[in-house]
Order: C-alpha cells, then structure tokens, then sequence
C-alpha cells in the first residue's frame, strides 16, 4: 500500500473541501478527520488543538478565495469603485463561489455568538479581501482603503440579500461608488 505522508500542508486541502461541502455550523474532528484519510488524534497531532485546526483551515479557505478571485478577475485596476464593485459583486454571484459564502455564514453565525475563534477569523478575512479590492481600485483613488470598504459593503449587502432571497442590488445602490 502507498502511503502519502501526513502533513499540515496535504491535509488543508482535504479538510477545506469538506468544509466547503458541508459547512463549519458542525465541525467536529471525526468526520473532518475521516474525510481526510486520517484519525482526529493526528489532526490534533499536526494542528496541536482543534482552535488551531480551525484557525488554520479558515486561514487556508480565506487564501483559495482570494485566489480564486485573482484567477477569475485579472489583476488589472478598474476604472471605477463602481466598476470593482460591480465586477466583483458579478463574479461573486457565480455558482462556484457559492461554497465559500456558506463558509462565510458560518464565520458570521460564530462570530453572532460571541466565538473569539470566528471573530479573529473574519478580520483575518476581511483584512484579506480589503487587501485584493484596495489592489484592484483605479489609481486616481483618493483613498483605496475607504474605497475598497465601500465596495466591500455593497458586495456584503449584496450576498446578504442574495442570502434571503430578496434578490440582488440594483443600480442605484452601485451608483454611490461612482469614482
């Protein structure tokens, strides 16, 4: 039998894809450990507790978004906050971002809770995210990171009323950002 060796770096991978099918709202080690190939005492082995597993694997999921966006949304300034708004807001509404947003849910429900855990994770997230837009705002910003925290709030607003049902922003909430 070939054995792959266990490490932290081969097991992110494994364990961020069964949290993006199935969700952190119960994340508890067996089954992470089992859709891994491993046992939830090497997981703890690897990560030293389950706080830091968690921490790491949002870390992980928060990396592979950002990426994702880069690949799908070339890292070319727009020409407006509106247009980054707009284009970002389009890309995040694709079916394949889906599983992060539900993750995303999660992050916000445990950070409604008052989960120190949660709550570090969505800064680190969100710091994250501000980081790409701020990269992909035009250059005539007078300031990028008041910029990007308009665009962030739109897409936020977005996804929340995506989330609901409500349907999606219209142009007038967009027209704010014109820059």
């Amino acid at each position: 039998m070939n054995m792959v060796r266990m490490s932290r770096e081969t097991l992110l991978p494994a364990l961020a894809a069964h949290v993006m099918q199935n969700g952190l709202g119960s994340l508890s080690l067996r089954p992470l450990a089992r859709s891994a190939g491993t046992s939830d005492r090497m997981l703890i082995y690897h990560f030293g507790s389950k706080e830091r597993l968690v921490e790491a694997l949002l870390d992980f999921l928060a990396l592979q978004f950002t990426q994702a966006l880069d690949t799908a949304f070339p890292a070319q300034r727009s020409v407006s906050r509106r247009a980054c708004a707009q284009t970002v807001f389009d890309i995040t509404g694709q079916p394949e971002f889906a599983p992060f947003f539900r993750v995303w849910w999660d992050i916000v429900a445990g950070c409604a809770a008052g989960d120190r855990a949660y709550l570090d994770a969505a800064g680190r997230i969100m710091d994250r995210l501000l980081d790409w837009v701020v990269d992909h705002l035009p250059e005539s910003d007078p300031d990028p990171v008041e910029g990007a925290r308009a665009v962030l709030a739109v897409i936020e607003g977005a996804q929340m009323l995506r989330a609901v049902g409500r349907g999606a922003i219209g142009q007038a909430g967009l027209s704010a950002l014109e820059g």
